[in-house]
């Protein structure tokens, strides 16, 4: 038997208001799209901002209907609204927020697992890493530099 030893590196911030001025920016993006998040099922609203490498910011937030869970999460609804209208464009970061309507989000909630599987699509299509910034309402913000840190065994076209 061999044991392998996988390391991820998580950076954290106090708040939003000691990060670099461009991440404040797209985070603020985020928290607008959270907003706007159509969630009556589960009552629990996520925005996503994404910056390419061409400048512009594409948002997305959860969507759900009655088919519950047939919806689709904010990151996949910005990730693929950029891939569709942007296919060359590279994701330089994305920035997450999300809350719930139950009570206040004050730790930083990462990407569920199918929006791990598809930003590492688009990291792995761009060979560069996407650097993530996540939080909830408010407090804490985590950054990862790649996706690889949040989902360090993962499934690609090399496996196909």
């Amino acid at each position: 038997m061999k044991e392998i030893k996988i390391e991820s590196t998580l950076y954290l911030f106090e708040s939003l208001e000691v990060l670099p001025e461009d991440v404040i920016s797209l985070m603020r993006r985020a928290i607008v799209a959270r907003g706007q998040a159509y969630a009556p099922y589960s009552n629990f609203n996520v925005g996503a901002a994404i910056l390419l490498d061409n400048g512009k910011v594409i948002t997305g937030n959860n969507q759900e209907n009655a088919s519950y869970p047939s919806g689709l999460c904010a990151e996949r609804t910005a990730i693929y609204y950029a891939g569709s209208q942007f296919p060359n464009a590279k994701i330089i970061r994305i920035a997450i927020s999300a809350g719930s309507k139950r009570n206040q989000t004050t730790k930083p909630i990462p990407p569920c697992g199918a929006c791990r599987q598809s930003i590492a699509e688009y990291e792995i299509k761009q060979e560069t890493p996407i650097e993530i910034y996540f939080m909830g309402e408010i407090g804490e913000v985590a950054k990862v530099s790649s996706l690889a840190d949040l989902l360090p065994l993962g499934f690609d076209k090399s496996v196909l």
